[in-house]
């Protein structure tokens, strides 16, 4: 078969030039890694931002059979993915009813087809209803004990 002349033939010119330039200096591309991970700090990424979720993700990483510390690299790798879920799903929720806001209604909406996670926020939001009843029934009681 010829498929490894398809593939170079398939390649483009400006991926020939790379290549050729990796395979003459291998060197090069290496000191580049080096510097990004020499500037890389504990808790935040590459592009600064601040880890936020990662001392409950290892948690729930032990959890679901994981290690109890497991590597750093794993956990940022999760953190990305909950990130970008977060932030695709706002943006999808922005953009369905009032444009510009997101509403407990557009969240629902967006995950109406998935039964999980559908029933998961039924559940979050019927607790929430609960817990403020029983917050303002509690501040009732002791405000009567006051007087």
């Amino acid at each position: 078969m010829s498929s490894p002349s398809l593939n170079t033939s398939l390649t483009s010119s400006p991926q020939k030039e790379r290549d050729s330039k990796e395979r003459e200096n291998p060197d090069e591309n290496f000191d580049q890694f080096d510097d990004e991970e020499a500037d890389l700090h504990y808790g935040s990424t590459s592009s600064g931002r601040k880890r936020l979720f990662s001392k409950e993700l290892r948690c729930m990483m032990f959890g679901f059979g994981d290690d109890q510390n497991p590597y750093t690299e794993s956990v940022d790798l999760l953190e990305d993915l909950v990130i970008e879920y977060i932030t695709e799903t706002t943006h999808k929720a922005m953009e369905t009813g009032r444009t510009g806001r997101v509403q407990v209604e557009d969240m629902v909406f967006l995950v109406r087809k998935d039964t999980r996670k559908f029933a998961r926020v039924k559940d979050l939001l019927t607790m929430n209803e609960e817990l403020k009843k029983a917050r303002k029934a509690f501040d009732e009681v002791k405000y009567a004990g006051v007087s």
